[in-house]
């Protein structure tokens, strides 16, 4: 009601936007309102111009013709495309207008039969009734004040006949304003109803038109139409141009030879084109086929839908369809079907494609009683390639690995990428003795051999898992879980090895599942424990530090090795919060020992590259209260392979509090020569290897060690040899000019007890 009557501000009944159209009607319609009024005042006049006079009947005439002009200013505004004022503001003046205009009939109401003696008052009355059923149908932007118009109008005729006591007159009165003002509602909603159906059908109108104008633009559509002999008629421009042909060429030329190029001659039909001329042949209804033709020598794809014609005495009078070139869909739906199998950066196929593969082979091995394999292959020291180089090499280096691959395979054959570095080798007749590890073996030593790649050369090995069907897994899923299994094996036994799967590798596995839920707890049980191993002078041997070793009494395991609980932490990040522990513990029992003598903690790259971990350097010196000179930092050079600028930050602040850095495991790793100008170590760490090399006579180890301790001195960094086990080791070691010894031959890993009562016995000090 609100919206009909305009007293909301619903756009979808705004008067002005339902009627956009129809302006001039509108001026029109305001127009014949004023004439209308003018014959009434002037037939009023005729009648009571004789009885009262003319002055009364002018003034009020006047008044009227004023409000008459107001109201068709009013009316102009909403046609004005210059008036600025709101829709609001225009319906409140019409709504006085109303007020005054009606306010002006009433007063000719009560007044003229009043100053006539009573003289046709029943004229004056049926004039207003007349006004106001008029008003009902009165063209009118402002239903509400049509109302209020008809309201002040029956106000009136009812104080009229109640002034003469006309009671039943007056009951009438008031039903016939009740029925006035809801015929205009009823008036205004249908109209309101009629103009949005319209708008809505000129709307549907436009969308059908723009369709077809569309449609009609649109080259890559066309109508067909043939003969009963199947020969092309009627034949449409845009028929032509698909068929690269004039209309006039082609008119009367049967359909298949159009659109069979070459192979008219010959006969050799794609089996659609076969389908289609069936079709044809037996007159039957066909939709959406998609057809394998040759325009002008060119393989296109139509999309062609047709319906027999038949006359009214049912004669087959031919077929006519609508066709379209659907070639660029087909390339993009074969494109995307190529995606969904394959890898986009290798060209091999992907997990899905091996997976249906490998689902293939195993079907095929069950039901001929045969034996199908599946070797999952995984890149050694990939990481470190991509890390140090970026993923533009490292993607440029997995694309001459799967070329390597690719030309290792043979009948039966498929090799694919799984995703990263891992790849898989799908055998589907592995029956012949010795070929997985034949195969196997040729993998490793072809993807070891070294690539080059943007001037670089790179070396990196490869680890094979093997798991054979249906006797390690009668299932897709049990084989690349064995498969894997057996590849996580080869990987700790140090890369570059082929592992068959076993049975045992389960429990394996399990033992490992078990070990990360002990490990998880281990903290919170206080099973984890410091051991100390001294690192002495090569001169005087004396003690200058500890090198600080974690180790793990669990209370489910037992004693488990460093070397298995270690790597298994890094795996699962559970390094970190141990990483914490050893700092604080370290930190602690070093002052229990002489104020010269350092403790060495390791620090994983998990745990350097960790946001806070100089806060927690800070935070254990500060709670233990031990001086930052005392503490010295452990890292390999593998910190540098994940991210380099990240774990200079964070060594460069752990220097400036005062503590120092050594470089451990020296050699065995890449790109160190770089960081050790850019960075200032206090002592760097020569590998055991090296020092076993050279006491076996090696020259490579010898001549490593000089370089190692002569670049040390040059840039005034100390050097300690790990691995030190007999005095021989020892003399050749001092003799190279190493500062430090660490090794069993001075002392192996012991509590805190013990290395406290190292200095609690100084005439024992040396042994």
């Amino acid at each position: 009601m609100a919206d009909i009557l305009g007293l909301s501000r619903n756009p979808a009944f705004d008067p002005t936007r339902l009627r956009g159209d129809e302006h001039a009607e509108l001026a029109r319609a305001s127009r014949n309102r004023v004439l209308a009024n003018v014959l009434v005042a002037v037939f009023v006049g005729v009648v009571f111009v004789p009885l009262i006079g003319a002055p009364p009947v002018l003034v009020w005439a006047a008044i009227l013709a004023v409000m008459l002009y107001k109201t068709r200013q009013t009316d102009l505004l909403l046609v004005d495309p210059s008036y600025r004022a709101g829709p609001a503001a225009i319906e409140r003046t019409q709504n006085i207008n109303a007020i005054a205009a009606a306010a002006c009939w009433v007063a000719a109401l009560l007044a003229f039969p009043w100053l006539a003696d009573g003289a046709q008052a029943i004229t004056m009355l049926l004039i207003v009734l007349v006004m106001m059923m008029s008003s009902t149908f009165v063209f009118s932007t402002s239903p509400l004040s049509v109302i209020i118009y008809i309201a002040i109008l029956g106000v009136g005729t009812v104080l009229s006949l109640a002034l003469e006591s006309q009671w039943l007159a007056v009951c009438g009165a008031i039903l016939f304003t009740i029925a006035g003002i809801v015929a205009t509602i009823q008036v205004r909603s249908t109209f309101v109803k009629a103009r949005m159906a319209e708008a809505a059908v000129i709307e549907r109108d436009a969308v059908v038109s723009l369709l077809l104008r569309e449609f009609e633009e649109n080259e890559a559509d066309w109508l067909w139409e043939v003969d009963p002999a199947r020969r092309l008629r009627s034949v449409s421009p845009r028929f032509a141009f698909a068929l690269g042909r004039l209309q006039s060429d082609i008119e009367g030329k049967p359909l298949l030879e159009m659109i069979s190029g070459v192979n008219w001659d010959n006969g050799q039909f794609p089996a659609s084109l076969h389908d289609l001329a069936e079709r044809l042949k037996n007159r039957e209804n066909f939709s959406n086929m998609i057809v394998q033709v040759q325009i002008l020598g060119e393989e296109r794809w139509w999309e062609l839908s047709g319906t027999p014609m038949r006359d009214e005495q049912g004669r087959f009078l031919g077929f006519r369809g609508v066709g379209s070139d659907v070639t660029e869909q087909r390339k993009s739906s074969e494109k995307i079907a190529y995606l969904a199998r394959y890898d986009t950066l290798t060209q091999l196929p992907n997990r899905l494609h091996l997976t249906e593969s490998l689902g293939d082979a195993l079907r095929y091995a069950v039901q001929w009683r045969t034996r199908c394999a599946l070797l999952m292959v995984d890149l050694d020291r990939f990481k470190a390639v991509n890390d140090s180089l970026g993923h533009m090499t490292g993607d440029k280096l997995l694309s001459q690995v799967s070329a390597r691959l690719q030309s290792l395979m043979g009948d039966s054959q498929m090799c694919g990428r799984l995703g990263g570095d891992e790849f898989a080798i799908v055998i589907r007749d592995a029956s012949t003795p010795g070929c997985v590890r034949e195969l196997s073996q040729k993998v490793i030593e072809r993807l070891s051999e070294p690539y080059q790649v943007d001037h670089h050369t790179l070396y990196v090995g490869a680890s094979v898992g093997s798991a054979e069907g249906p006797r390690d897994g009668n299932s897709v899923e049990e084989l690349m879980r064995n498969a894997d299994l057996a590849l996580y094996r080869a990987k700790d036994l140090g890369g570059g090895e082929h592992f068959r799967f076993e049975p045992e590798l389960h429990a394996l596995a399990e033992e490992r599942r078990q070990l990360e839920v002990s490990l998880r707890k281990a903290l919170g049980r206080d099973e984890m424990v410091l051991h100390y191993q001294p690192v002495v002078d090569a001169r005087s041997e004396s003690v200058v530090g500890f090198e600080a070793l974690v180790r793990w009494n669990s209370a489910d395991h037992g004693f488990v090795s460093p070397g298995k609980f270690i790597p298994l932490a890094e795996d699962t990040r559970l390094i970190v919060p141990i990483g914490q522990w050893v700092m604080r513990e370290a930190c602690h029992e070093a002052l229990n020992w002489p104020n010269h003598i350092k403790v060495n903690v390791n620090v994983s790259p998990e745990q350097l590259l960790e946001p806070a971990f100089i806060e927690e350097v800070k935070q254990a010196l500060a709670m233990t209260g031990l001086k930052p000179d005392r503490l010295e930092i452990e890292v390999t050079e593998s910190i540098f392979l994940r991210d380099a600028s990240v774990a200079r930050n964070a060594l460069e602040q752990v220097m400036a509090l005062g503590c120092s850095v050594a470089l451990d495991d020296f050699g065995t790793g890449y790109s160190s020569l770089g960081y050790l100008r850019k960075l200032r170590f206090s002592t760097i760490k020569v590998d055991r290897t090296f020092v076993q090399g050279a006491a076996q006579g090696s020259a490579e180890s010898l001549a490593i060690i000089n370089a190692v301790v002569a670049m040390a001195k040059s840039l005034k960094m100390s050097t300690t040899a790990e691995g030190v086990e007999t005095i021989e080791e020892a003399d050749l070691i001092r003799n190279l000019g190493c500062d430090k010894i660490q090794g069993f031959y001075f002392g192996r890993p012991m509590t805190a007890e013990d290395a406290r009562s190292i200095f609690n016995r100084p005439a024992e000090r040396r042994a």
